[in-house]
């Protein structure tokens, strides 16, 4: 099982590990090697199994079969302590922090000894000997609540660092930040490397996988399908390899074929979670069979947009309508009916994690026929449809009963999307649809989107990622500071401008309706 040549100049070496669930063998006879002091990507579509071998390597799952060996040794990894013990730090996709704490305290949080009363004290100092070596500013007095997505990452970041971790497992590390909170992630990755420090980096994102990594491991359903130095390989290679053909990059995108205004907004004030104004005075139109993208970096009150116009959030002034009649003040569950559906930006907060794919699928209908039989529900109509929708849009699940908490996040947003669109939907609010899913399931969902699009829905597309935005959209707003500093026809969009519009330092008052 272990290879001939001598492994004492890896940092990590896995040899054949093989880890089953129920229904899916998640990782097939994986050999990973990382060398110290490298930066590893490791790639692959949602599900291909990479998570799951790096929880292997954190203490979370134990392998079925196969060796681990770290700086030479071969070890046993049976908790997370026991990764912490070896050096082995790993920062998850979703933050575990506790957000009514400050930084310090999440830091001190699990450390033996200390002040038994302020053990966070003890933290400060040493915390600032690493923000300053490695540029991971951040203040120790600050609740995790009051942080950035970014902000927060360096707590996870910096709480590592302070167990002693010199090997570093990154599981989707850009998936909640901002462009520029990814600039900055991405030079302290580098720098750490410099430093001495190894690095793994799970990822989708063949751009970061060519701007970071030394070495990228490419894995498709479980099973590593090439080990390849960076500089000797392309954008377009990776993808084929990660999803097993070519992939076209581009979308059919039809002339838009604009229907009678579906939703207006009007002189809209909503206020964010601190009280404070998050939307002001915004004013838009979307009509059916057009796709309006807003563009903006992150807290610029896009959020707190979509939750006014689902009902999520209650609206200081102005109006919304949807086909001519008012829904300001209605709730979710009537503007449900009236064919609004929402894709939020957190997915699991449109899903019940405890709940099987099939419940969640029927998640909006299930009061109604055919789901229901007198006071009971019809398992047969829901089994038939759960089926259809999970072949329609390809749900990778074992079972339709299979709790959604389990599935990858790319099967996730998949089984939240098919239960959106398969009603009869008038309007489509999707914010960051396909963030944090790989480039095969993007290339799905976007097709997804201007296939509802050419069917005649409205849909208010928003994203961070401009050229989703660029690609998808008939008309750009763009947002800041809680304001819409210009709505543009797509096909006259000056990036340049778009840039300025999104820092706040230029407004257009072109393309204000439709």
């Amino acid at each position: 099982m272990t290879p001939d040549h001598p492994i004492h100049d890896m940092a990590v070496a896995m040899y054949g590990i093989v880890k089953r669930f129920p229904g899916v063998v998640a990782n097939d006879r994986i050999t990973l090697e990382v060398e110290a002091g490298e930066i590893h990507a490791l790639l692959g579509e949602n599900g291909a199994g990479k998570t799951t071998l790096m929880n292997i390597l954190y203490g979370i799952y134990g392998p079925d079969a196969g060796e681990i060996h770290v700086r030479g040794q071969q070890v046993t990894i049976g908790s997370s302590r026991d990764a912490i013990r070896l050096g082995i730090g790993m920062i998850h996709q979703h933050f575990r922090l506790v957000v009514t704490h400050t930084v310090a305290e999440n830091v001190a949080l699990g450390l033996p000894g200390g002040d038994f009363f302020f053990p966070e004290r003890a933290v400060w100092r040493k915390l600032g000997q690493f923000s300053k070596k490695y540029g991971l500013t951040v203040d120790p007095e600050a609740r995790i609540w009051q942080l950035s997505a970014g902000e927060q990452q360096r707590v996870e970041i910096l709480k590592a660092l302070y167990r002693g971790a010199d090997i570093l497992i990154l599981d989707e590390p850009t998936s909640m930040l901002t462009p520029g909170e990814i600039k900055e992630l991405l030079t302290t990755l580098r720098h750490m490397a410099t430093e001495g420090h190894t690095v793994i980096f799970i990822t989708h994102k063949l751009e970061e996988v060519m701007a970071i990594s030394d070495q990228v491991t490419v894995l498709r359903q479980g099973k590593v399908v090439a080990t390849l130095k960076t500089g000797q390989t392309d954008e377009r290679e990776l993808a084929r390899l990660m999803v097993g053909r070519e992939m076209l990059f581009r979308l059919d995108k039809k002339p838009a074929q604009h229907g009678q205004t579906i939703l207006q907004v009007e002189g809209l004030h909503v206020l964010g979670d601190k009280g404070l104004p998050a939307v002001k005075d915004v004013s838009l139109n979307v009509a059916a069979g057009e796709i309006v993208g807003i563009a903006g970096v992150a807290g610029n009150g896009q959020r707190e947009l979509a939750e006014a116009l689902v009902g999520l959030r209650p609206v200081l002034a102005g109006r919304v309508l949807l086909g001519g009649q008012e829904v300001t003040h209605s709730p979710p569950r009537l503007r449900i009916e009236q064919g609004i559906c929402y894709v939020p930006g957190e997915r699991l907060t449109g899903l019940i994690p405890n709940m099987s794919v099939a419940e969640n699928l029927i998640l909006k209908n299930y009061r109604y026929a055919p789901f229901t039989k007198g006071p009971f529900l019809n398992r047969t109509a829901i089994t038939r449809y759960a089926d259809d929708l999970i072949a329609q849009y390809a749900v990778c699940t074992p079972s339709r009963e299979t709790l959604v908490r389990v599935l990858s996040g790319g099967n996730i947003q998949r089984t939240l999307l098919a239960r959106e669109c398969s009603g009869a939907p008038v309007l489509l609010i999707a914010a960051h649809p396909t963030s944090g899913v790989d480039v095969g399931v993007t290339e799905t969902i976007r097709q997804l989107l201007l296939d509802q699009r050419n069917r005649g829905i409205a849909i208010l597309l928003i994203s961070e990622d401009l050229e989703e935005v660029l690609t998808l959209s008939d008309r750009i707003a763009v947002m800041f500071n809680g304001q819409i500093m210009g709505i543009l026809p797509a096909g006259e969009v000056d990036l340049e401008k778009i840039g300025l519009m999104m820092a706040g330092t230029y407004r257009s008052t072109v393309g204000e309706a439709v």
